[in-house]
């Protein structure tokens, strides 16, 4: 398992990218109206459109599992709860899991 990126939900992406881009010096990877991508190491700082079920200023984790299936499999025997089953997404499988205080994290695959 990899931290692979951190889902920051933004109110405004244009000033959001400006700002991180711009003030912070991130080398900014591309740009979209919901989503953007900056090159931080390994872990990727992702920015997302802000929605009602993922409100401005929250932030979501995204990690990176060799086989989310046998990840699923094996949640049981693990202590996670799976909030999402994974499913076929963006060329990739992701879930979404809980942690102990209930805050949703990504979890993605092959």
């Amino acid at each position: 398992m990899r931290l692979r990126y951190v889902i920051k939900f933004v109110s405004d992406m244009d000033q959001a990218v400006a700002f991180h881009r711009d003030a912070l010096c991130l080398p900014l990877k591309f740009a979209s109206p919901d989503w953007s991508e900056f090159a931080t190491g390994e872990t990727t700082l992702a920015l997302h459109g802000a929605t009602d079920e993922h409100p401005a200023a929250t932030v979501e984790l995204g990690f990176d599992s060799d086989d989310i299936d046998a990840f699923y499999a094996e949640r049981d025997a693990r202590g996670v709860t799976f909030s999402e089953a994974p499913k076929d997404l963006h060329g990739m499988r992701v879930g979404k899991i809980l942690d102990p205080d209930g805050a949703e994290m990504s979890v993605g695959g092959r």
